[in-house]
């Protein structure tokens, strides 16, 4: 399958480089399709209607207010279209691409070392083959989780955003462990490799987030006193805002 990206900035980049092919793809002019042509391979065009002439699928990776414009623009070129556009509901796909099958996927930006998550909501009318192949292609950089549409704004406020997150509870805690001597760069290293750890551990117990915790702490402890601290600065409400914020600040 010959995959063309329209748009090239963080998603596009994340997944071309996760797929690690050489890449059709185009911009607006700002040069970073052809930046990532060169780190890659392939070819970056001027022009959205040559990648989707030159492609089998189209991804759509553009900004989502740009949706009709490149629909209007690559009318008739395309075999079928992938979207990873946010606030985007499939029917609004289904109207700009009539008669070409579509497939509405949100994935996340650790895709780039290939342990992303995507979140993909099935779309009547699509071939079974061509439905495996796309999903094959999402599964070279991480898992592919089906879910109805309805739910993907509140699971997007949890994996979609959950880089960055996790790149801060990263930032507070190499700071506080700077704080108390250590050098920056064992900090990170520290923290980087317990987060995956944990991870990896909190998947191998069925996601029960309490066994883990429990793994760790001894009454009186101190994990018991860091976690203390932890619930007393607001950690629980700080998590619940942050998710209301990025649902509801959508819907205003």
């Amino acid at each position: 399958m010959v995959v063309g990206l329209i748009g090239a900035g963080n998603m596009a980049r994340a997944l071309a480089r996760g797929w690690g092919d050489p890449v059709l793809c185009s911009d607006g002019g700002s040069g970073r399709a052809r930046e990532l042509a060169e780190e890659l391979g392939g070819e970056a065009f001027d022009s959205n209607v040559e990648v989707a002439r030159r492609a089998d699928l189209v991804v759509l990776c553009h900004k989502p207010y740009q949706l009709e414009q490149v629909a209007l623009e690559i009318a008739g070129e395309t075999k079928a279209v992938a979207s990873v556009l946010g606030g985007t509901l499939s029917q609004m796909l289904q109207n700009d691409f009539p008669g070409v099958p579509v497939f509405k996927l949100m994935p996340n930006t650790p895709v780039e070392v290939r342990q992303g998550v995507t979140i993909y909501a099935p779309l009547p009318g699509v071939p079974a083959d061509l439905e495996r192949e796309v999903i094959a292609l999402f599964e070279r950089v991480g898992i592919v989780l089906m879910l109805e549409e309805r739910l993907m704004e509140a699971a997007a406020a949890i994996f979609s955003v959950g880089p960055a997150y996790q790149a801060l509870l990263a930032e507070a805690q190499i700071d506080a462990g700077v704080r108390h001597g250590l050098r920056p760069e064992l900090a990170g290293q520290l923290v980087a490799q317990t987060m995956a750890g944990s991870a990896a551990l909190l998947k191998s117990r069925g996601y029960d987030t309490l066994a883990v915790r429990r793994g760790v702490t001894s009454p009186g402890g101190s994990t018991a006193r860091g976690l203390r601290a932890l619930e007393a600065a607001g950690i629980r409400t700080a998590f619940q805002s942050a998710m209301d914020a990025v649902i509801l600040g959508g819907a205003r």
